[in-house]
């Protein structure tokens, strides 16, 4: 028999997949991207959201109610690596990543789900 607290406290040192995500219309190709300090609980809120009508991205959330949940796929772009720190705050690297993504799939107008900023 294994010993919860044991593997209660494994979990809690166990570091977070920190980085960036893809939410992808199979439809028409359409996408999200996202960052989260926790990639696996995001990908689960976002579609926990989207089931539930509450996704923060309207488009998002009008076309997989309109497609359906089965022509939607979630996948995992970038990972970034925790430090030795674990205090350390890994917002503004997430970010950064995210912004390169961004710049590197154009997920805007016709593309994507993401609108132009400045």
């Amino acid at each position: 028999m294994t010993d919860k607290k044991a593997l209660k406290n494994e979990y809690k040192m166990t570091p977070l997949q920190m980085g960036i995500y893809k939410i992808t219309n199979l439809e028409n190709g359409k996408i999200f991207i996202g960052k989260g300090l926790d990639l696996r609980g995001k990908i689960n809120g976002a579609r926990f959201q989207l089931d539930m009508g509450s996704h923060m991205n309207r488009m998002l959330q009008k076309e997989y109610a309109e497609y359906g949940k089965e022509n939607f796929s979630f996948e995992i772009l970038d990972r970034l690596k925790p430090g030795k720190d674990p205090a350390r705050d890994y917002s503004e690297e997430l970010g950064l990543l995210l912004e390169m993504w961004l710049d590197r799939l154009r997920p805007f107008g016709d593309k994507g789900y993401h609108k132009k900023t400045g």
